[in-house]
C-alpha cells in the first residue's frame, strides 16, 4: 500500500516524506498570535473590546491568501464573518474541509487568556487548546504541501467560523447552500481521537405560575418555586428512564440536566413563577419536537393529579443537532488510519459538524478538560502530530479515483 504522507513526481523520481517537512515552530508561533487577537463570543450580549472575531479572521484570511487560498469573506452578521479559503486541485479527485471556529468562551477570572505563553511543552491561553490549536495546524497542513511541491487531485478548504460557542450561525451559514466540500474534519479538542459521532442538544424552559401573596400568609397563595421543585424530581425520573433506553453504539445514552433556575422577587414574597432551563442531550435520531413530546408527558399528569399546577414549556432556545458519520465513511477510515491504534468513538460535546451537511468527523489537538477553564493549553506534541494526522487524511482523501 502507497505510504500517503509520501509524494513525489508522477514521473517515478524518489518520494518526499511531507510529514519531516512539518515546522512545529511555525505551528506554535501561529497559534500564539491568534491567541493574541481576543475573539471572545459577545454571545447575546453587546460587542466589547475582546470580542474581536473579525479581527482574527482578518488575520486568517490574509495567512490563507498568502497560501495561495482562493479566500472568500462571509460576513454572517455585522463584525461576525466566516473565513472560507479554497486551494484548487488538479482534479479528479475528492475535496476536503479542515473547518474550525474562530471564536472563545469568555475569560472571567482569567487574567493572562490573551498573554499566549509558551511554557513546559505546552501553549497557555484563552482558545489554545479550544481551538485555535487546529486553526494553527490547518495552515501549516498547506505550508507543507507548499514547500513538497505536492499537488494533489482533490480540493483543500481550510474555513474560520464564527459563533460556535453560541448558536453555531457560521456553520448553520456554511452548511446552508451547495456543500463545499466531499468531507470535512473539525479539530475540536478531542486529544486526537476520531469522532465521527456526538450527542445534540435540546435546550427547554420550563415555567410554573403559582399566585403571589405576602409571605406571612404562605397558604393563601401558590409557591411556583415549590412547583418547580416537582417538576425537578419529575427530571430525576425522566433520567433514569434515558438510561434504560437502548444506547447508541459510540453516543451511549441519552441525558437530562436541569441547568439554570430562577424565581421570586423579594423574600416577603410568595413567588408566583420560576423558570427552569433544561440540557436535553440527544441521541443521533432524536428530534427537538420528541424532547417536546416527552417533557409534556412527563409534566402533564402532575397537571391532572393537581388542577392548580400550571406550567408551560418555552423553546426550544437552543437547537444543536447530533452528529453520526458511518464509521465506514472515508473520512473515517482516513484519519483512523492516520492515527493508529485508535478505534472510534464519541466527542462528548456538540460541534459545528452536523451543519455542515456532508460526512464529518471531530478529530483535534488537545483535550477537552482543558478547555472553558483558567488555564487552557495544548501540548505541543499533539500540535505537530495534528499536522501530520490532518496532511495523511487529506493526501489519501483528495487522490485521484
Amino acid at each position: 500500500m502507497t505510504d500517503p504522507t509520501r509524494t513525489g513526481p508522477a514521473d517515478g523520481a524518489p518520494t518526499i516524506d511531507v510529514v519531516g517537512l512539518i515546522d512545529v515552530d511555525r505551528v506554535v508561533a501561529d497559534l500564539v498570535t491568534m491567541v493574541g487577537i481576543p475573539s471572545v463570543n459577545p454571545f447575546a450580549g453587546p460587542a466589547s473590546p475582546t470580542a474581536r472575531e473579525h479581527e482574527l479572521a482578518a488575520w486568517y484570511a490574509a495567512a490563507l491568501a498568502e497560501l495561495g487560498f482562493d479566500v472568500h469573506v462571509d460576513e454572517v452578521v455585522p463584525g461576525r464573518p466566516n473565513v472560507v479559503g479554497r486551494l484548487r486541485g488538479t482534479g479528479g479527485g475528492a475535496s476536503v474541509l479542515l473547518a474550525g471556529h474562530l471564536d472563545t468562551v469568555g475569560v472571567h477570572d482569567y487574567d493572562t487568556a490573551f498573554d499566549a505563553t509558551v511554557a513546559d511543552g505546552r501553549v497557555h491561553g484563552r482558545g489554545s487548546c479550544d481551538m485555535k490549536a487546529a486553526l494553527a495546524a490547518y495552515l501549516e497542513v498547506a505550508r507543507v504541501l507548499a514547500r513538497s511541491g505536492t499537488r494533489i487531485a482533490g480540493d483543500l478548504v481550510i474555513a474560520g467560523l464564527c459563533d460556535e460557542e453560541h448558536t453555531m450561525i457560521g456553520s448553520r451559514r456554511l452548511g446552508d447552500g451547495t456543500p463545499l466540500a466531499d468531507a470535512a474534519i473539525i479539530g475540536e479538542p478531542s486529544n486526537l481521537d476520531v469522532c465521527p459521532a456526538h450527542k445534540g442538544q435540546v435546550c427547554v424552559i420550563v415555567r410554573t405560575h403559582g399566585r403571589a401573596v405576602h409571605s406571612s400568609r404562605p397558604e393563601l397563595g401558590r409557591n411556583a418555586i415549590v412547583d418547580m421543585a416537582t417538576v425537578i424530581g419529575r427530571l430525576d425520573a425522566y433520567a433514569a428512564e434515558l438510561s434504560a433506553r437502548e444506547p447508541h453504539p459510540l453516543c451511549g445514552h441519552a441525558r437530562v440536566t436541569a441547568a439554570v433556575i430562577s424565581g421570586g422577587t423579594i423574600a416577603s414574597t410568595v413567588p408566583d413563577r420560576c423558570e427552569l432551563e433544561i440540557d436535553r442531550r440527544t441521541l443521533p435520531g432524536e428530534t427537538p419536537e420528541q424532547v417536546l413530546t416527552e417533557l409534556a408527558a412527563l409534566l402533564d399528569p402532575l397537571v391532572a393529579a393537581d388542577p392548580g399546577f400550571r406550567y408551560e414549556l418555552v423553546g426550544p432556545t437552543l437547537v444543536c443537532d447530533p452528529l453520526d458519520t458511518p464509521v465506514d465513511a472515508p473520512v473515517v477510515v482516513a484519519l483512523l488510519d492516520a492515527v493508529g491504534g485508535r478505534s472510534a468513538t464519541a466527542f462528548p460535546a456538540a460541534t459545528d459538524a452536523p451543519n455542515l451537511g456532508i460526512p464529518a468527523v471531530v478529530c483535534g489537538p488537545g483535550r477537552l478538560e482543558e478547555a472553558h477553564t483558567t488555564n487552557e493549553y495544548v501540548e505541543i506534541a499533539q500540535l505537530g502530530a495534528a499536522v501530520g494526522i490532518y496532511l495523511s487524511s487529506v493526501l489519501r482523501l483528495t487522490a485521484p479515483a
